[in-house]
């Protein structure tokens, strides 16, 4: 058997890499033998591990990433491709913080980490022969920097505003540009699809991924379309939960009036 070429889907967070995921998990069976796929409930640990690292950036934090991914590796016989899809392996979103209480402002410090320790325990387990590819997800940077925030309002207590909180990334790369200096430190290949050219194929972000892949229109014919997953709130549910985040509710009274605001809008369609 020739060496498996595996593909590592890292990112970036909100390029359609949750409905790229979904509808590669859903259509896994169809898939095989061309690839195996395996996304972020496969490997739980390793990408938690990940998205810690970034934010707590020790040395023990990315060997304990090395570690876990290498258990999850142990589970994966050899195949001719195999895609590995989990955007933590990036690092962490920017606008979270790290331990210091700095902001995060890209992905080059995490992902030159981590992504190396991907291609060498791939090597490690599929043998030193193993092509490695990283295909990294983009998005027009502006529409990328408001998702991020209408994320956050959602998922944290952030109390800022868009034009606030976009206020405070005045060199902010986008996805393109943090792909590009990836591409110049890597050793591996670093592939890019844009998200605004995916949208209007039939498998929608997935579909730059079944290029790469080979797959046969005859096997595209067969699958079965993803949900449009993960979408960002509406201008009145960031309103909400923006006057939320500046409340003094927290925790579990915080999270459970964020998820009453959108019942309320999803029932009101």
């Amino acid at each position: 058997m020739t060496a498996p070429h595996v593909i590592v889907h890292a990112g970036f967070h909100k390029t359609g890499t949750t409905s790229l995921q979904d509808f590669m998990s859903r259509n896994r069976r169809i898939l095989q033998p061309d690839c195996q796929y395996f996304g972020k409930m496969d490997f739980l640990a390793a990408g938690a591990h990940a998205r810690i690292y970034a934010q707590r950036p020790f040395r023990w934090r990315l060997w304990r990433f090395r570690r876990s991914l290498r258990r999850f590796l142990q589970t994966v016989e050899p195949s001719r491709q195999i895609v590995l899809s989990r955007e933590t392996f990036t690092g962490g979103m920017p606008g979270h913080k790290t331990i210091g209480g700095r902001r995060i402002q890209n992905y080059q410090r995490s992902a030159r980490a981590l992504l190396p320790v991907i291609a060498s325990e791939a090597r490690r387990r599929f043998g030193p022969d193993t092509r490695v590819t990283f295909f990294l997800t983009t998005r027009d940077k502006e529409d990328w920097i408001k998702s991020i925030h209408g994320h956050l309002l959602r998922s944290i207590k952030l109390p800022e505003d868009f034009q606030t909180f976009r206020a405070g990334f005045a060199d902010l790369l986008s996805p393109e540009q943090e792909a590009a200096q990836l591409a110049e430190y890597l050793p591996d290949p670093v592939i890019t699809a844009a998200l605004e050219h995916a949208r209007t194929r039939p498998e929608g972000p997935a579909a730059p991924l079944l290029d790469l892949l080979e797959i046969s229109a005859r096997k595209r014919a067969r699958m079965k379309p993803g949900p449009k997953s993960n979408v960002g709130p509406k201008v009145d549910l960031r309103n909400t939960y923006l006057q939320l985040n500046r409340t003094s509710l927290s925790g579990a009274r915080l999270k459970a009036a964020k998820e009453a605001a959108l019942k309320e809008q999803t029932n009101g369609k």
